[in-house]
């Protein structure tokens, strides 16, 4: 199990840096024009399949949304309100929601710091695992 609470505090204390370092970089050439020969390789991502969630690796990586998600009555502190259930919600809406909390497109720091060290795969695993919970 890998501590996820520290890996979002860790990208978060990284983004500075990163910006900091694009700032300094600056293109040595212009990059070249795709070929023609290049075209059909840049669409074969979007045709890939989408990914399947593994239940099991998803149930590994919920270990801390226990912690909010998983007291009955539970209200946080951004600001003080009832915290949802997410046991038994489709996956679909489970990987849409932290999908949108990892892009910025959902706000609520939490779930922004603890989405932002999902991979698409990690969240497919996670939507599984809790679309299954009662």
């Amino acid at each position: 199990m890998r501590p996820l609470p520290l890996a979002a505090c860790l990208a978060l204390a990284a983004l500075p840096l990163a910006a900091l370092t694009a700032q300094q970089e600056t293109p040595s050439a212009v990059a070249p024009a795709p070929t023609e020969a290049a075209a059909p390789a840049a669409a074969a991502p979007a045709a890939a399949k989408p990914l399947v969630g593994n239940a099991e690796t998803g149930r590994t990586l919920t270990y801390t949304c226990q912690g909010c998600h998983g007291i009955t009555g539970y209200k946080n502190a951004y600001p003080n309100f009832h915290v949802p259930r997410i046991g038994g919600q489709s996956a679909d809406y489970l990987a849409n929601a932290l999908t949108e909390y990892r892009n910025g497109n959902r706000k609520h720091p939490t779930m922004q710091a603890q989405s932002e060290s999902f991979s698409d795969q990690d969240i497919a695993d996670i939507a599984a695992f809790l679309s299954t919970v009662k």
